[in-house]
């Protein structure tokens, strides 16, 4: 009975991050479809804010040229990191969604992973059909680290999870 119950719970979760993987897919599709102008309006305004807020936050007296300056040098940046932290999250909720079957964690990373780099690619050949923007292998390679990156990170936090609940195994033993 008990094991029935767990098993419910994982299937119970499994169609959540399935459903959760299926609208930030939508998400990332709706990103993609915005034209070059719009999206960069996007990042544009997210970097100015970020360099504005950082300001405030240590009391930098930086005046608004410098700040658009400022922006402007890490708009690239702030773009591709964007890309990476969507489709790490992606990946995430891919594995969560694989948390169903039994495989290994990382059979589960592996799998997540392909599929994330999957939609990637199906990313960049939608924008292929979008003005102003163009599909790029680079842009896929980018999404690929972060899907990576991301695995990588959760799959060490979950390790090191592990760890402290065998050692506070121990300690109740001892």
């Amino acid at each position: 009975m008990i094991k029935t119950v767990r098993q419910n719970k994982i299937v119970i979760w499994s169609n959540v991050a399935g459903l959760l993987a299926l609208i930030w897919m939508c998400v990332i599709f709706s990103f993609s479809a915005q034209t070059k102008e719009e999206s960069s309006v996007v990042s544009e305004g997210f970097s100015y804010r970020m360099v504005s807020s950082t300001g405030l936050l240590f009391h930098l007296h930086i005046d608004e040229e410098k700040i658009r300056e400022i922006a402007g040098a890490i708009e690239h940046f702030v773009r591709k990191g964007a890309h990476m932290t969507e489709y790490a999250i992606l990946a995430l909720l891919l594995y969560g969604w694989l948390c169903r079957w039994q495989l290994s964690r990382l059979r589960k990373a592996a799998a997540a992973a392909i599929l994330a780099v999957l939609y990637a690619c199906s990313d960049e050949l939608h924008q292929l059909f979008v003005a102003g923007r163009a599909g790029r292998f680079s842009d896929v390679l980018i999404d690929g680290a972060g899907v990576v990156l991301g695995m990588a990170v959760f799959l060490l936090i979950l390790r090191f999870i592990e760890r402290l609940r065998k050692r506070r195994g121990q300690g109740k033993r001892g």
